[in-house]
């Protein structure tokens, strides 16, 4: 559906670190990596995620209201996720559970990384 979307920083080091452990268990890895900007993809898939310091030379921001959602092939890797964001200096936001208001397979967790952007990791299966 995207492209790609990309998210600022003011610490490209600490982000890869960060983005390395918890896009891992979904199967999202480091692509590349440019001056000023860290590009994640997954297995098969066209599109990429980015971190890097923004283009205009001013501080990066978390936006509010705005959060990013991949997706997970299953629950464990959400759980994954949301424990890999908290080891690397993430918080949590929503711990991993169903959200039956969303539909009654969805199971998600939700983190803020070290710079304050909201992240989730949601499996819409049902359980194995």
């Amino acid at each position: 559906m995207y492209s790609h979307t990309t998210l600022g920083t003011n610490d490209l080091e600490t982000a890869g670190r960060f983005y390395d452990a918890v896009l891992k268990p979904l199967g999202i890895t480091r692509a590349m990596s440019l001056e000023g900007i860290i590009l994640y993809r997954g297995q098969d898939d066209p599109s990429m995620f980015g971190i890097g310091q923004p283009f205009d030379g001013k501080p990066a921001s978390a936006g509010n209201g705005a959060h990013i959602a991949f997706m997970a092939q299953d629950r464990a890797a959400v759980d994954a996720f949301h424990a890999a964001a908290l080891a690397h200096g993430g918080t949590d936001e929503g711990a991993p559970g169903l959200r039956p208001h969303y539909h009654e397979h969805y199971y998600g967790a939700y983190v803020r990384d070290p710079e304050g952007n909201k992240l989730q990791a949601v499996c819409h299966a049902p359980p194995a």
